[in-house]
């Protein structure tokens, strides 16, 4: 894939199969910003909640696939979260690096903005990106984001980052 539009990306359901994909995305050069790669224990785990978090409720979990190759290269998701009082959705991704650079998670993160607004369960949409992270503090600008400035944040459990606060108004 030379480069990517809308149509180019899609993403699906997250399924038994992404396993491997999941642990792709854990690689060191992946998980730099996100406190490191985990065990495969926890991979396990998170698969486990991946597989369960269904675009019917509050949270859903995709992997993205480039076309006409069908082929997944990331993952991208929403789901809810506790923040200065309020209940809003987070989104995150993760895209594989030979796929970075070409369009792939700013598609995938305008179809999560549509589905995160069709569910109509919250008024904004935050994403976190580690102040470090130029990449990923990208896609917030270019999906419309607003900076509302550098935060503390803890993710891992126990590991404190320091990030961008990045808020859309669904």
């Amino acid at each position: 894939m030379a480069g990517s539009s809308a149509s180019d990306v899609v993403i699906e359901p997250w399924g038994e199969g992404d396993l491997e994909l999941l642990r792709r995305i854990n690689a060191p050069e992946m998980m730099e910003h996100l406190g490191g790669p985990e065990s495969e224990e926890k991979v396990l785990d998170r698969h486990r909640r991946y597989l369960e978090a269904r675009d019917l409720g509050p949270e859903a979990m995709f992997r993205i696939v480039v076309l006409p190759e069908r082929e997944a290269v990331g993952n991208i998701g929403y789901w809810e979260r506790e923040w200065r009082g309020e209940t809003v959705y987070e989104t995150g991704w993760c895209i594989l690096p030979e796929f970075s650079g070409r369009g792939v998670a700013t598609a995938a993160g305008r179809l999560v903005v549509e589905r995160a607004r069709a569910r109509r369960r919250h008024r904004y949409l935050h994403a976190y990106p580690s102040v470090d992270h130029p990449a990923s503090n990208a896609i917030c600008r270019k999906l419309g984001f607003t900076l509302l400035g550098a935060c503390d944040f803890e993710y891992p459990p126990g590991h404190l980052m320091r990030c961008n606060d990045w808020r859309l108004e669904l």
